[in-house]
This record gives structure tokens, C-alpha cells and sequence, in this order.
């Protein structure tokens, strides 16, 4: 199946992009031939370069003259039932990009694995500020930047929960009923694939959380993985975020899993265990966790049991640790930023195992 939209050019801001890893190249020239047969315009020589800053899926800069799009593929290796659907993805961009101006434009689809090895979309690349390791030097001198910021990522994730998916033809990408049943068991399951050798706390953490389940109040569009470095900014107004990245696992569910799933990354001084391994970046001076609870509840949402919530992602989130140390075991990937995840499990269901003890 292919599909094709315009696309809108604006100066570039910050980048990660690098050289492409060596075990992460592709076919490309025949990527080069499948899009100039399937996309008209893709005119002048093709250059490539990698995305450095994700863990996950493989995300590349196609540029061609003096236009560039965003090629995005699953990663190598084994991959998790569910995870990483470029499909998904391409329907959920072309349902709310038309009115939800944080979702990049979907250009193509491409299900044929014989092109690179997978299925694959390309996107509008979009310019502006990312923030991973540090604040960058566009947002340095700033009032406030960090608070401004962290709102700004509140406020766009509100904005998300409060599209009504038929309005923009998206009632249909999930199941809510038995959301968080299924989140439960799926990364139970994840979690045994991953994992050669038993970790009886994981078990312990996960009979807990079905036990204690709240029910669901509400169900909307969650983009199920949102956090600060899924964002792009304004350059120019930290207060807004400009695009949202990384949309295969969007679907239709309790909108408390995105929120929790948020502050499971969120480390606040003082914290007994060191949170969000994946990310470095240094949080002293930015609000705290409750913080952005509070300000999701002055968009007129409740987070009431949201302890649970938080929870679930850290539990969740040493299954996601465990998936990105045993695909470096594995040697299905040579990112050495995967070989010192695995240490940070225990401390990380410690985490999720406190706070259930808590409520």
C-alpha cells in the first residue's frame, strides 16, 4: 500500500542526526528506487544520515536536494508482538495531523519488506529543538525554561486526550474496553521473551498490580509513550511544543496509562533510585512530578489513583529495559548505550513495588 501527501519545508534549529551505525545500513539503493517510482518529486541525489537520539525504532533523514523527510522503520531483531507498527503509525499521522497541529504530516506507507528488510513510513521532518541530554544552547538564558517546558508537554498531551477519536477517524486504531487488562498482560508476556533467567519481584510487582487495577474512567487517543524527548519545540517559545514524534504504539486507552507512563520518566531530587535510565538529561531544576499532575488537572481531567498509574509504567518500564539489554545481547544491536540497562531493573521494580505499598 502507498499513500502520498505534501510536504512543508522550515529552517532547521537542532539535529542529532550522525553517520549511519554499521549494523544499522540498509538497502539503499533500492529505497532510492521505490520512493523515485512511488513518490514524484523525490528529485536529485539521495543522502542519507541516521537519528542518534532513540532507543527504539530506526529513524533516518532521507534529503534530497534541499528537501528532507524522515524515514522511520522497526528495529532489527526479534521483535515484540504489537510493537513498533509502521502501519499504526501512518493511519494515526494521517487522522490527526489534519487538526492536531503536533503530529507530523504522513507521506507513505510501505509494507513491502523486500524494499529494506521492513516495513517502513516516511514523514514530514519537521525543525526545532529537542531537548535529550542537556537544554540546548537555543533555550539556555531562558526564564524558566524548564518549568515552561514541562507544561508545554502537559498542555499538548491534554490537548491529545481531549480529541474525540471520531472526529478525526480514529475511533477504530484500538480496543478500550479491557485497556489496561491487556497492557498488563502484553508486557507480562514481552517480559518472558525478553528475559532468560526469573526475577521473582517482576512477579511479585505484576500480581500487586492486577490486584489492586483501578477501573477505568475514561477512554481517548494516547500516544502511549509520550515524554520529553518524543517532543520538538518552538525555538522560539518554550511554551509550546511544535511536533510529537514516535506514534506506533498510539491507540484508544485510559488516558491515566500516558500520564503515569510520563512521570515513570520524570526523576525529582531526592529520588531513592535513578529513574529513566535512557535518559540522561539532568532534572534538578525542572517541576517536580506532582507538578504536572496538577497542572493536567487544571485542563478539567481527573488523575485521581494516579499512584497506580505510575506504577504500572515503572514495572512496565523494566520490561521496556529488559527488551533494550537483551537485543545488544543478542547482538542484534551494536548501540552500546543498551549494555549497562539491564543493572537498573531491580531498582526500577523497587520503584513500582513502593509506591503500591504506598497507596
Amino acid at each position: 500500500m502507498i499513500q502520498r501527501k505534501d510536504v512543508a519545508q522550515s529552517a532547521e534549529i537542532t539535529s542529532d542526526l550522525g553517520p549511519i551505525r554499521p549494523d544499522e545500513e540498509m538497502d539503499w539503493k533500492n529505497l532510492e528506487s521505490w520512493l523515485r517510482q512511488h513518490l514524484p518529486g523525490f528529485d536529485g541525489p539521495m543522502k542519507v544520515a541516521q537519528f542518534h537520539g532513540g532507543h527504539a525504532n530506526l529513524t533516518y533523514c532521507l534529503s534530497f536536494g534541499a528537501h528532507d523527510h524522515v524515514l522511520r522503520r522497526p528495529p532489527k531483531g526479534t521483535i515484540a508482538p504489537g510493537a513498533h507498527d509502521m502501519a499504526r503509525e501512518y493511519r494515526v499521522l494521517s487522522g490527526l495531523s489534519p487538526s492536531f497541529d503536533r503530529a507530523p504530516m504522513a507521506i507513505a506507507l510501505c509494507d513491502d519488506v523486500a524494499v529494506i528488510g521492513a516495513p517502513f513510513i516516511v514523514v514530514e521532518r519537521r525543525y526545532g529543538v529537542i531537548v535529550r541530554d542537556e537544554i540546548p544552547e537555543t533555550f539556555r538564558g531562558q526564564a524558566d525554561v524548564e518549568r515552561r517546558m514541562s507544561f508545554a508537554l502537559i498542555d499538548a498531551m491534554a490537548d491529545l486526550h481531549a480529541i474525540i477519536p471520531e472526529a478525526v477517524g480514529l475511533e477504530g486504531i484500538g480496543r478500550p474496553a479491557l485497556f489496561v487488562e491487556r497492557q498488563l498482560e502484553g508486557w507480562h508476556h514481552r517480559w518472558a521473551l525478553a528475559r532468560q533467567q526469573s526475577l521473582p519481584l517482576f512477579e511479585e510487582v505484576y500480581e500487586t498490580l492486577l490486584a489492586s487495577r483501578p477501573e477505568t474512567r475514561r477512554h481517548c487517543i494516547v500516544h502511549n509513550d509520550l515524554k520529553l524527548d518524543n517532543c520538538q519545540f518552538d525555538p522560539d517559545d518554550p511554551d509550546r511544543v511544535r511536533s510529537i514524534f514516535d506514534w506506533d504504539m498510539a491507540t484508544l486507552g485510559d488516558p491515566l496509562v500516558e500520564l503515569g507512563t510520563l512521570l515513570s520518566y520524570w526523576r525529582n531530587p531526592g529520588d531513592v533510585f535513578y529513574r529513566a535510565p535512557t535518559i540522561a538529561l539532568d532534572m534538578q531544576a525542572f517541576p517536580t512530578r506532582s507538578d504536572l499532575v496538577s497542572r493536567y488537572c487544571q485542563s478539567g481531567f481527573d488523575a485521581e489513583g494516579i499512584e497506580w498509574y505510575e506504577a504500572f509504567a515503572l514495572w512496565k518500564q523494566a520490561a521496556v529495559l529488559q527488551q533494550l539489554y537483551r537485543r545488544f545481547e543478542a547482538g542484534e544491536s551494536k548501540d552500546s548505550r543498551f549494555e549497562r540497562l539491564e543493572s537498573f531493573i531491580p531498582a526500577t521494580l523497587e520503584g513500582s513495588r513502593a509506591i503500591l505499598n504506598g497507596m
